[in-house]
């Protein structure tokens, strides 16, 4: 088995709260290892290029205006089958039925319809990191 990559980003709610430090510390404390990072303020030309495949639907332009709202820390994490052990570190998508344990379930806050803020976005699949990690760390 190959050693993975994805892209991690702390949204702007993570920050805002001052939880950049728990959530990284998590990941590298499942064993993954970061292998680089930044603080960025997203421009709309990267979230266009980032969410491309949404573009349409009705959550597409919440979701922008929330990752113009405030600063992202964006991360590359290296390891066995990082993707689906982020993804699966992080909890489902909705912080309210998020499990216990995970990122989302333990400090996610019910947002009510903007689910969008949820903390943490990690690419789903070899082929998204590889795009992702072109469009954050170009």
């Amino acid at each position: 088995m190959s050693t993975e990559r994805t892209l991690v980003l702390v949204k702007p709610d993570g920050v805002n709260r001052q939880l950049t430090g728990q959530i990284l510390a998590r990941i590298e404390a499942k064993g993954y290892r970061l292998a680089e990072l930044k603080q960025v303020t997203a421009t709309r030309a990267i979230l266009e290029s980032h969410y491309e495949e949404h573009v349409g639907k009705p959550f597409y332009e919440p979701l922008v205006e929330f990752m113009l709202s405030g600063p992202v820390v964006a991360a590359i994490f290296e390891g066995e089958r990082v993707i689906e052990g982020f993804r699966s570190l992080a909890g489902t998508t909705d912080p309210t039925t998020a499990t216990p344990g995970t990122i989302r379930g333990d400090f996610g806050r019910d947002w009510g319809e903007k689910v969008q803020q949820n903390l943490v976005h990690g690419s789903d699949s070899p082929e998204s990191a590889e795009r992702e990690i072109g469009i954050w760390f170009s």
